[in-house]
């Protein structure tokens, strides 16, 4: 028998009853009553209400402790007056007549049995505590079995799991690296793995053909809502002699699986999932990573423009500016202060204002009175609209109107609460630029893996504009969340010499930076493909949770810090000597 318990907090029903057990946890709550103190006790596995009668030796001994503490009990398992139907043990109780304390516990820097609104910071400093918590504890429990499904997922497709090395070599992968200096090699510094990129194509030409990984990665970039600082977790695969398609429904297999098994009753999407070129997300969605809950779509009206008798927009369609309209049903007698914000929002984010038309009971409000009665006409025929619908009109050019658009589009889904907020869209965007020109120096460079196919091969790289070749590149998204990146791989060393030289880079920084694999190229690669969706974003997404470091164990702060472990943190001299570094102060500090 175990020494501290032969029961869990989670564990007695109403057939236990009669059964003298043995409990261990932490105290959750005290109720004291005057005659009785009533005590849940806590573990990992749930509360079981415990009773001490003030007759007992033991009241006032339980009376001191705070909550928090830990303590052991011995008692009778007895059936409650007053059930309580919120406890799975709720129908009994222990009427305690041995009591342990293991570990009292101080005052408490904020409150574990409620949901308190203490500041963010206190909650990382006190991360131990912060995870007794049973919506992070339960947070953490659904990690753990999304990550055992996913690698059972794998596994049934005939995946091997391996480990990557954790030092490796930097490389220009668009994130900054975290670097380690070498102690043996002095002046030189390993990099820990942006991903395990390199690695996992170098399996697939030593013939290991399916490989999965629950992989960190640690890159050194700033952190957002759904992106941690420091590190993460992905579920990298890579599969030889494979086709966009064949990874498409490996992935399918695993993240459909994954989403159907823990959608908590939410609709999901089913495989097939849809695909969607790149350039057509940007258009219709003015994002790659489009959130499908949201039925707005933006079309193009640039050709209803130009003539229309709205000047303002027909002069800016004839300097060659786009116009983009997005219908929405049913909200035409919206006051006008609603289009007025819109307004507002487009100048704040420096596009010049919206222009409306709205079918409104009282007649035709925004730019209807610069409009024929022909032209009003065609707008209706159009666009498919009726009485109460309004169309929404935004003009500009390039990547920034795109992204201009779907900011807009999201905005105006929220404040009318169009999303579909019971359900899991996903689909595919395929067809990325190969390359992009940087907007501040003009350069061409590599606009999303740059171990990518580009699709043509060597013939698209030598006779096609840069900024015109696409990609065997694609991301999985879902509810305007990029799950997963991935790429049918360049494994042919001429066209991986001539992909990087378009970008900037000569057949010795290629050597240099990728040499284990371009060598290895040149002994025999398959054909081989891969992804890797993101672990935490689909854990955050499946529990709804705002913020990606309630789904992570001991995430860091905003600033990318570990508060309660006090990283990171200055070293010794002694071990600057060892590695042969020096700490350099900012002069501008």
């Amino acid at each position: 028998m175990n020494e501290y318990r032969n029961f869990t907090c989670g564990q007695l029903r109403a057939s236990d009853a009669g059964k003298r057990v043995k409990l261990a946890g932490w105290i959750h709550r005290k109720r004291n009553l005057g005659n009785l103190c009533f005590v849940d006790l806590r573990d990992h596995y749930g509360i079981t209400q415990c009773v001490f009668d003030s007759a007992s030796p033991l009241f006032a001994q339980i009376q001191d402790l705070r909550v928090e503490s830990v303590i052991g009990i011995e008692g009778e398992v007895v059936i409650r007056e007053s059930i309580n139907k919120n406890l799975p043990t709720g129908e009994i109780e222990i009427k305690v007549d041995v009591l342990n304390v293991y570990s009292k516990a101080d005052v408490l820097p904020f409150q574990i049995a409620i949901e308190d609104d203490a500041p963010e910071e206190i909650r990382l400093k006190y991360r131990f505590l912060d995870l007794r918590k049973d919506r992070i504890h339960k947070n953490m429990l659904l990690r753990s079995a999304v990550i055992a499904e996913m690698r059972k997922l794998m596994v049934e497709q005939g995946f091997t799991e391996y480990q990557t090395p954790i030092l490796t070599a930097s490389s220009p992968e668009g994130a900054r690296d975290f670097l380690v200096p070498s102690r043996l090699n002095p002046g030189k510094f390993y990099a820990l793995p942006q991903a395990p990129q390199q690695f996992k194509q170098l399996l697939m030409v030593s013939g290991f053909d399916r490989y999965f990984q629950i992989a960190p990665c640690f890159r050194d970039e700033d952190p957002r809502a759904d992106r941690s600082p420091g590190e993460f977790y992905q579920l990298d695969m890579e599969m030889s002699f494979a086709t966009q398609e064949d990874v498409f429904a490996a992935i399918e297999y695993a993240m459909g699986g994954v989403f159907n098994k823990f959608s908590n009753g939410k609709q999901v999407d089913q495989a097939p999932y849809i695909r969607i070129p790149f350039r057509e997300a940007m258009f219709k969605y003015g994002s790659d990573k489009p959130d499908l809950r949201n039925p707005l779509i933006l079309q193009d009206a640039t050709s209803f423009f130009g003539e229309s008798g709205f000047g303002v927009y027909d002069g800016l369609v004839k300097e060659g500016k786009t116009v983009k309209a997005m219908v929405v049903n049913g909200i035409a007698d919206k006051p006008r202060s609603f289009f007025d914000k819109l307004d507002a929002y487009a100048k704040e984010e420096g596009m010049g204002g919206i222009a409306y038309v709205a079918f409104a009971s009282s007649g035709a409000k925004g730019i209807s009175r610069f409009l024929t009665e022909d032209k009003m006409n065609e707008l209706k025929q159009a666009f498919v609209l009726s009485d109460g619908d309004v169309v929404i009109f935004m003009v500009g050019s390039g990547m920034k109107f795109d992204k201009f658009s779907g900011r807009l589009r999201n905005k105006v889904g929220e404040e009318l609460d169009l999303l579909d907020k019971n359900s899991f869209k996903l689909c595919w965007i395929v067809d990325f630029p190969f390359y992009e020109e940087n907007e501040e120096t003009g350069a061409v460079e590599f606009s999303h893996n740059p171990f990518s196919m580009p699709q043509g091969g060597m013939s698209a790289l030598l006779n096609k504009n840069p900024l015109d070749i696409l990609a065997y590149q694609y991301d999985l998204v879902c509810n305007g969340v990029e799950l997963a990146s991935g790429a049918v791989r360049n494994h042919e060393p001429e066209i991986m010499y001539k992909a990087f030289e378009i970008a900037g880079y000569d057949n010795s920084v290629v050597d240099n930076k990728f040499g284990g694999m371009i060598s290895a190229f040149k002994y025999g690669a398959p054909p081989h493909a891969g992804c890797a969706p993101g672990i935490d974003r689909t854990i955050m997404l499946l529990l709804d949770e705002p913020i990606i470091r309630d789904v992570i164990l001991f995430p860091l702060n905003g600033k990318a810090q570990d508060l309660m472990m006090q990283a990171p943190n200055y070293v010794t001299e002694q071990q600057k000597k060892e590695l042969h570094i020096e700490v350099v102060e900012d002069e501008k500090k």
